[in-house]
């Protein structure tokens, strides 16, 4: 069994009147890479910055490497390593002197961890070319290669392929693989857009309005986005009933908007409409769909007007 290392129990986080996290409950287990999926503003950068100690909760309890003393957990969060927004370099240095100049300031033993960081991340190469003439991708995985610094055994990242191009994002992606696996280093990587992560993370927790709707596993998630046949009627109790009593259907749910995804009969489609024209419920539209992941956070949170 994998070692649980992050644990949150009702984490709450108020602005004043405003609840940016609301009773947050999650676990992460050693080895494991974490998708936190939100639109912006949902409350994702709030969790992270609790998480490294850059804001406190206003309530809820956080057990960090089996440590939940506010002492103890700021001595577990040496072994950390995280970006938060866009880490801050000097324009005119280079990816060398940039964190040569964080790791004195951080206080980290030995130079040859901006080398090892460096090398890491693909950027061992660049020379003394400065931090301005760097592409988008080149500034991110410095900003990884800063969080690497200090050889963290969990890494917390906000948002690290926002903006990039596909290269970019694929770049990036095999980087946290290979971090993963080669080292065992746990992630918790923060986006708001499900695709991004749907190649890398081994779990995702999906966060609206401060709230944690929903955690699961990346096989149970592709179960759930399986095929069926979307029903929209102007009865929709009735045909719910309907599919129950005659056709002994109940592998089907009601999404927020009123349309009703199906999950048997999808061979056999001309049945179920048959039965809504016979019975007079109002028969607007049956399709065969799939549900994609963007899709399934959308009805998750509620339909297009919550994303």
């Amino acid at each position: 069994m994998k070692d649980i290392i992050l644990t949150t129990k009702n984490l709450t986080k108020k602005y004043n009147n405003v609840v940016a996290l609301d009773n947050i409950n999650m676990q992460i287990k050693q080895g494991e890479i974490y998708g936190l999926v939100g639109k912006n503003g949902a409350g994702k950068t709030t969790l992270l910055r609790i998480l490294t100690g850059q804001t406190e909760p206003s309530q809820g309890e956080l057990s960090l490497f089996h440590s939940t003393s506010k002492e103890a957990i700021n001595r577990k969060r040496k072994r950390i390593g995280a970006i938060i927004e866009t880490p801050s370099f000097y324009p005119y240095l280079s990816a060398y002197n940039n964190l040569e100049y964080y790791r004195i300031q951080r206080g980290i033993p030995g130079k040859n961890c901006v080398k090892q960081a460096l090398e890491e991340v693909g950027l061992s190469d660049v020379g003394n070319k400065k931090y301005k003439s760097f592409s988008l991708g080149m500034k991110q995985r410095l900003g990884l290669a800063l969080a690497l610094m200090n050889k963290p055994e969990l890494l917390l990242l906000d948002e690290p392929i926002n903006g990039l191009d596909p290269f970019g994002i694929v770049e990036i992606r095999n980087l946290l693989l290979k971090l993963n696996q080669e080292k065992n280093i746990t992630i918790l990587i923060s986006s708001h857009i499900l695709s991004e992560l749907s190649n890398l993370v081994t779990n995702y927790g999906f966060i609206n309005n401060g709230k944690l709707m929903k955690q699961l596993s990346h096989d149970d998630l592709l179960k759930e986005c399986n095929k069926y046949l979307e029903l929209k009627v102007e009865q929709v109790e009735k045909m719910t009933a309907l599919l129950e009593t005659e056709l002994n259907c109940t592998s089907y749910k009601v999404t927020p908007d009123k349309s009703i995804q199906i999950y048997d009969y999808l061979d056999r489609p001309a049945i179920i409409s048959e039965l809504a024209v016979k019975r007079g419920i109002g028969l607007n539209s049956i399709n065969v769909k799939e549900l994609n992941l963007e899709n399934y956070f959308i009805q998750l949170v509620g339909g297009e007007g919550n994303v």
